[in-house]
């Protein structure tokens, strides 16, 4: 008859799990407390930082409470994701030790393979945590018109890892968070529309001034245009002698990236409004002199 299933045999390994049932037992038990207790703090640490977030958020902005919402819920899962993976190592690890096995190697390995990637995804995590920065600091959403390191477009999407950009051609631009220079947002919370209304210099810069008004004033009242208006329109007098004309200029406040349509509709009534007051919009005008003792060229209008 073998050896292994001789009486001996069995009642060693009835007293080799009643000793490792006292001895390592508990402590795997205690291990695993320890885990479920952190997990319970960790949650419950979140749950307290998520409505400071977002308050921090919305103060000082007029952005919908739902994106704030979404963008925070985005935040405290990335964050939700982190704190778990780090207390499931930490326990593996001790549970690992505790069942008698060497985790000396398998930490060396890990850090030699971590020292790997790291140097080859230096890239990789400072995109990461530019992206987490740029969401946390509502710097830019889906949505908005931003220029990102010189090139202008609207935002189609906003990750951890990546912005991307479509311009007026259609063109999709993407770039790397953290290769990110410069980055204008051109529709966070209002936008505006600024105009630089050049007249003749005979014009009386009151009347260019008033009429202006008028046409903002008949936009705003505009059905269509009127809800997209937020303020009245600016206008910061004379900003400018030109080489040809009397530079006046203002500003329209509007709602997010509507600028655009706003200003075009303006600029058609600006000019409408301009022909029926008789006020001369000037453009470039050149004298051609064939020496110095020959009068200007005349252009014989018969």
């Amino acid at each position: 008859m073998k050896d292994w299933i001789t009486p001996q045999f069995w009642q060693d390994i009835v007293q080799d799990f009643i000793h490792w049932a006292i001895t390592v037992l508990p402590s795997l038990l205690f291990i695993f407390i320890l885990a479920f207790i952190f997990l319970k703090l960790s949650r419950l640490f979140l749950k307290k930082l998520k409505p400071v977030i977002s308050k921090q958020m919305q103060s000082g902005t007029t952005i919908d409470p739902s994106e704030i919402d979404k963008r925070v819920d985005t935040l405290v899962g990335i964050l939700n994701s982190g704190i778990k993976i780090t207390i499931w190592v930490v326990i593996i690890m001790l549970t690992l030790k505790r069942l008698g096995i060497d985790i000396g190697p398998i930490i060396a390995g890990a850090g030699i393979v971590g020292l790997a990637v790291g140097f080859g995804a230096q890239e990789l995590v400072r995109d990461f945590i530019s992206g987490f920065f740029m969401l946390m600091e509502n710097q830019v959403r889906t949505g908005d018109v931003a220029i990102v390191n010189g090139t202008g477009g609207l935002v189609e999407k906003v990750g951890l890892r990546t912005i991307v950009l479509r311009d007026l051609s259609g063109v999709v631009h993407v770039f790397q968070n953290g290769k990110i220079n410069t980055l204008s947002n051109m529709t966070k919370e209002w936008s505006a529309m600024v105009f630089d209304v050049g007249v003749a210099y005979k014009e009386d810069p009151e009347k260019v001034i008033t009429v202006m008004r008028e046409v903002s004033e008949s936009l705003r009242n505009d059905a269509e245009f009127g809800e997209q208006i937020l303020e009245p329109m600016e206008i910061f007098g004379v900003d400018d002698f030109g080489d040809s004309a009397v530079i006046v200029k203002g500003r329209l406040k509007t709602k997010p990236i509507q600028q655009w349509m706003v200003g075009r509709e303006y600029r058609k009534r600006l000019k409408a409004a301009f022909d029926r007051e008789g006020i001369e919009i000037p453009f470039p005008h050149r004298t051609i002199y064939w020496g110095e003792e020959i009068k200007p060229l005349v252009v014989d209008k018969k």
